[in-house]
């Protein structure tokens, strides 16, 4: 079906089943072009409008035209009212040989266990796609086991995000163990899981699966409540692991002696190319130790964020030095931590010489009364790599996927210089 036939399709389908028409699809589905890979963007959070949010009845009416459509390849209905209702339409039409779907944004909704248990089922005969997002749902850790034991017969799904989805310590495991035999899986997101064990045994896991994973190149880790101990557990499989390039371990409890086996791992392995540490507590100590390693030949990290992590002078000198010695790391983002005037002085320096471009950090320099201040700007460290990279990941875009903002945040944007308060 060309997708200019698809607004008709949908007022067709919803005069059938009595649905009410919903504007915001109508308006979308009429202004979708007819061309190859086309992605449906029916978020209910709407940047620029208030829109209709979805619910169940119009995932219903999309489902029954899309089934016949080859064009529509994505569709992303994040933020609005599906609950497991139509989690099973959705699943109804990935389960049809004809679905040309590889992409699926459903976070922020209110699915439930019941929810990703049909999504997982139906996942285990589809071959087509390659994207699921999931995170803010609350499915619980019942309905994650689906999903870990549907990815050990799926083998075409490469991008899965279940951030904030109410994971235990027992689907945290399932996922490690899952993710030993898996080979397609390329990106993984477990952010935020209700992990009470002070054991950290998930740890253990995920490190024996790196050892054994060649193929996965992005996980995330933030908020899991990961210390000193589990980040040495990881560390063990990281440092021998071959496919890695993206590790976010941001909103941890990592304190020196953590980033400490952070570093020895850098220097011995090949392919760490982008690491989150924002909000941790390294302070100088465990910079000074990430200094070390960006200096180490043969390191190539690229991008490294160490927002909020207690930092002060010491630590702060030791990265921007490391930098001119090393010309890999690129991308490097410092600000929440303790800014003194020889810090500004170095990274104002860093900046003018063209070894660390304005767009690739979160800090500008601007001087008052012959003294040097930095001001925070609105530059993140990016946060997809697999989706914005190819398997060999030798090209790297400075942005997130498809040059799109992260689903939290607003697009970087020049904001007036406010001084860093000492």
């Amino acid at each position: 079906m060309a997708t200019a036939n698809i607004s008709a399709c949908h007022a067709a389908v919803c005069a059938e089943y009595a649905i009410k028409i919903n504007p915001h699809v109508s308006d979308v589905l009429e202004k979708t072009t007819d061309t190859e890979c086309v992605t449906l963007e029916l978020r209910g959070n709407h940047r620029l409008r208030c829109v209709q949010r979805l619910d169940d009845r119009d995932v219903l009416a999309l489902s029954k035209c899309l089934r016949s459509s080859t064009c529509v390849t994505g569709l992303d209905v994040s933020y609005n009212n599906i609950t497991d209702e139509g989690v099973g339409h959705l699943a109804d039409l990935l389960q049809e040989d004809s679905s040309a779907l590889t992409s699926l944004d459903l976070m922020f909704n209110d699915i439930l266990t019941d929810g990703a248990e049909v999504l997982a089922q139906s996942l285990r005969c589809n071959s087509t796609l390659l994207s699921l997002r999931l995170s803010g749902n609350k499915i619980g850790n019942r309905g994650a086991m689906h999903l870990a034991s549907m990815l050990q017969v799926n083998d075409s799904l490469k991008e899965l995000e279940l951030d904030a989805c109410d994971l235990a310590t027992q689907s945290v495991i399932a996922f490690a163990i899952a993710l030993k035999s898996n080979r397609t899986l390329r990106s993984v997101d477990i952010s935020r899981p209700l992990l009470f064990s002070h054991q950290e045994e998930w740890a253990v896991h995920f490190s024996e699966m790196l050892l054994l994973n060649s193929s996965l190149v992005e996980l995330h880790l933030g908020k899991t409540g990961m210390t000193d101990t589990g980040m040495e557990r990881l560390t063990e499989g990281l440092r021998l692991n071959r496919s890695l390039r993206y590790l976010d371990l941001r909103c941890n409890r990592v304190t020196r002696d953590g980033v400490r086996h952070l570093a020895e791992t850098l220097k011995q392995n090949p392919t760490l190319e982008v690491i989150d540490l924002s909000s941790n507590r390294i302070e100088d100590e465990g910079a000074v130790h990430l200094s070390e390693a960006v200096a180490w030949p043969g390191c190539v990290l690229r991008e490294l964020s160490v927002r909020s992590n207690n930092i002060r002078t010491d630590g702060l000198l030791s990265l921007a030095q490391a930098m001119t010695a090393n010309t890999t790391l690129n991308h490097i983002y410092i600000w929440g931590n303790h800014l003194d005037e020889p810090v500004c002085q170095a990274f104002r320096d860093l900046i003018a010489s063209g070894r660390l471009p304005p767009e690739q950090t979160d800090v500008s320099a601007y001087e008052v009364d012959g003294r040097v201040f930095l001001a925070e700007v609105f530059h993140t460290l990016r946060r997809r790599y697999h989706s914005d990279t190819s398997d060999t990941a030798t090209d790297h875009a400075d942005n997130p996927v498809s040059g799109s903002p992260p689903h939290d945040e607003e697009s970087p944007r020049p904001v007036p210089l406010q001084p860093h308060t000492h």
